[in-house]
């Protein structure tokens, strides 16, 4: 995912990124002077003037991956993902530095790049955060990454009410929903760690709309602890774990019963190889009758051959 934040001083924004504590490493520039930090900063700022009226032209953002890819993870793959990133993103034709930071568990860059480009010509922010969230899951996909839904590392221990209480939910309903089989079991297993249920209904109907979950006295939508559990996802959920189950039921009987033919099958031939056989075996008669006869040929031969 990516983290955008747009300030006024390259100074500060450097150096942050290029903070030797954080044990950064400069993956790549463009169209700075790098003989010192002050260098670039002073770059950033002589093209920022070429534009005076933009206040805000400094880009800050930073891109962050699973650490559960952390292990293919490399500088090279980092920077041709912030590359991907910012093509898509319109912020072309301009100077940037990229950095990785090793001061967290999972691996990460910052990108620092100027609003104003070559030309004096302001990179468009609109709707930048949709747009980024937008190409962020598109170049997950596109490098085979893990998406994170935000929200599995998150150390509940640390963070106050309402969230720590919201969290709580969230990792319940995370482990319950693909294990239930039915709205009752989920609920049955929901109150046994102290959240209440309320379905919401369709006016004066039996069509539920919504669902809230209530704990520690803190109320939540389903779609506000995540979208995945709004009532209509979570319903879907249960009757895909129910169907999932009857095929599984259905893949074993059909393996049963396919063991129990083989082996029916393997008994009857080894019953048939295991039989006694009563009385004479012809074909044992007649290649001996057929030898017999053969040598009694080959002896008359002897017999009638004429002498000289």
């Amino acid at each position: 995912m990516a983290k955008i934040i747009k300030g006024k001083g390259f100074k500060g924004c450097v150096n942050y990124i290029l903070d030797s504590k954080k044990g950064t490493t400069l993956l790549e520039a463009k169209d700075v002077r790098l003989k010192s930090k002050a260098s670039i900063i002073h770059s950033f700022i002589s093209q920022a003037k070429l534009n005076p009226n933009l206040s805000r032209s400094v880009g800050h953002i930073s891109l962050n991956f699973s650490a559960q890819d952390k292990a293919k993870i490399t500088n090279e793959m980092m920077v041709t993902v912030a590359r991907d990133y910012m093509q898509k993103m319109g912020i072309k034709d301009t100077q940037y530095i990229i950095a990785r930071h090793f001061d967290k568990e999972h691996p990460h860059i910052h990108l620092c790049f100027n609003r104003i480009d070559n030309k004096g010509k302001t990179i468009s922010d609109k709707n930048d955060r949709y747009r980024s969230e937008k190409i962020c899951k598109e170049l997950t996909a596109k490098y085979g990454l893990y998406l994170s839904s935000g929200k599995e590392k998150v150390r509940t221990n640390r963070l106050k009410d309402p969230d720590r209480t919201k969290y709580e939910i969230y990792n319940l309903l995370t482990q319950l929903v693909p294990k239930c089989k039915s709205w009752k079991q989920l609920l049955y297993n929901l109150d046994r760690y102290g959240v209440n249920v309320q379905f919401k209904y369709k006016g004066q109907t039996d069509e539920i709309q919504g669902i809230t979950f209530t704990k520690n006295g803190y109320s939540f939508t389903g779609s506000k602890v995540d979208r995945m559990f709004s009532y209509s996802k979570i319903d879907y959920q249960l009757n895909q774990n129910v169907l999932s189950q009857n095929q599984s039921l259905k893949k074993d009987q059909q393996q049963s019963q396919t063991k129990d033919i083989v082996e029916s099958t393997l008994d009857a031939l080894s019953g048939i190889g295991s039989m006694q056989v009563h009385g004479d075996d012809y074909e044992e008669e007649a290649f001996k009758d057929r030898m017999e006869y053969e040598e009694e040929k080959r002896k008359k031969k002897r017999q009638f051959r004429p002498k000289f």
